[in-house]
């Protein structure tokens, strides 16, 4: 692609952080992944953080550790990754979909409530593309009726809502560090909390349920170990954590920048026609990526790739993928809300190091597209393959 959807900005730190770990005797989890969860848990403002292979597995964990099962359900937001669900169901509960803002694609508040049985366990918001969920209302509900809030904040590191940040006001939340998030190792993940008793279980459900790690018994000797809990291989190793740790230092700069770059996309995009969802005054966006809404949505994407602009879907409604249709039912019409963000929605090209002279091309490329399709007129005239 001549306007890649995603650069990451990797470079010479990262470098030598992972040949520091390559220097060592412990590949796998050992100092290097203790020093990424203290400071990753210094910068959400939390207790604890626990490194793991991905967000999928830091749900599921936090599922596990918090006793919900077979027989139990999470209310949950179809607009999302699969993995959402999955984690709920791969955990044997059952995933209870509710519709989302028209607006912000995030879960609806208002409609958790009407949701909830005798069978309900625990709420699962998921911060769409950066934006919080009003948590301090999720919270006053899940607190009425008795339930926990696991947060899917994988979009979401950086993001504060009414002066509350992720995980501050849930059992957990789950973090991811994909090859396209705002901070990546390619792959992985962490789940963060302020229960020390939550914390444990967790760390123990992350390698197999085993009581001695690898580096345990390379620092201590080699004594016996038991397992005493049907655990997971979720741990992360020390490559990935050395690939996270130089990020630190340019968080905060690449937040900045990837705000700079929404405002010059929010400026330029009414004039093709496309929707940009909406923010709010009262909160800290994470700007994960840029999510427009357009008609004929398949179409302008292929047009937009044959140009050579980078485009993704994030997402299409997960409850009318075919899994969900032929073991739960739902049909079109279910969510009408998700269901007309996930038919309509586009992710343009978005990191830190993207140029506005890119974002000129962008627009220019979307809203000539948008006018040979027969909508809103083209932004500067120029043509697309």
């Amino acid at each position: 692609m001549a306007i890649p959807f995603y650069q990451h900005d990797l470079g010479q730190a990262e470098l030598d952080s992972v040949a520091e770990v390559l220097r060592g005797a412990i590949l796998t989890t050992g100092d290097t992944v203790a020093r990424f969860e203290a400071k990753f848990a210094e910068l959400l403002g939390r207790r604890h953080a626990l490194a793991v292979t991905s967000c999928t597995g830091a749900l599921h964990m936090a599922l596990l550790a918090l006793d919900i099962g077979p027989g139990g359900e999470v209310i949950t937001t179809p607009m999302t990754f699969v993995a959402t669900a999955t984690a709920i169901m791969s955990a044997g509960a059952k995933p209870v979909f509710v519709d989302v803002e028209a607006t912000t694609g995030n879960l609806d508040v208002n409609r958790v409530e009407a949701a909830i049985t005798e069978r309900t366990k625990a709420i699962m918001p998921v911060h769409l593309y950066g934006l919080m969920c009003d948590m301090r209302r999720l919270r006053a509900i899940a607190d009425r009726h008795g339930l926990a809030i696991i947060e899917d904040a994988a979009h979401c590191i950086e993001g504060r809502r009414d002066g509350v940040g992720p995980g501050e006001l849930a059992e957990a939340a789950a973090f991811s560090f994909y090859a396209t998030k705002n901070l990546t190792c390619g792959e992985g993940g962490a789940v963060v909390t302020d229960d020390r008793t939550l914390f444990e279980r967790m760390k123990l459900l992350r390698l197999h349920g085993v009581t001695k790690t690898a580096i345990d018994r390379y620092k201590e000797g080699y004594s016996h170990w038991d397992m005493v809990a049907m655990g997971w291989k979720y741990n992360m190793s020390n490559i990935e954590a050395a690939l996270l740790l130089p990020q630190f230092d340019r968080i905060a700069a690449n937040l900045a920048k990837r705000h700079h770059l929404a405002a010059c996309y929010e400026r330029l995009l009414p004039a093709t026609g496309a929707e940009i969802l909406t923010s709010l005054p009262d909160c800290v966006h994470a700007r994960h990526v840029m999510p427009v809404l357009v008609p004929d949505r398949d179409r302008v994407i292929n047009r937009l790739n044959k140009a050579g602009v980078g485009a993704v879907v994030n997402y299409r409604a997960i409850h009318l993928l075919t899994y969900f249709v032929e073991n739960f039912g739902h049909r079109v019409g279910d969510f009408p809300n998700a269901e007309r963000i996930g038919d309509r929605i586009l992710s343009l090209p978005f990191f830190p190091n993207l140029s506005e002279a890119a974002i000129d091309e962008v627009v220019g490329v979307l809203g000539t597209i948008l006018s040979d399709l027969g909508h809103i007129g083209a932004v500067d005239g120029r043509s697309v393959a």
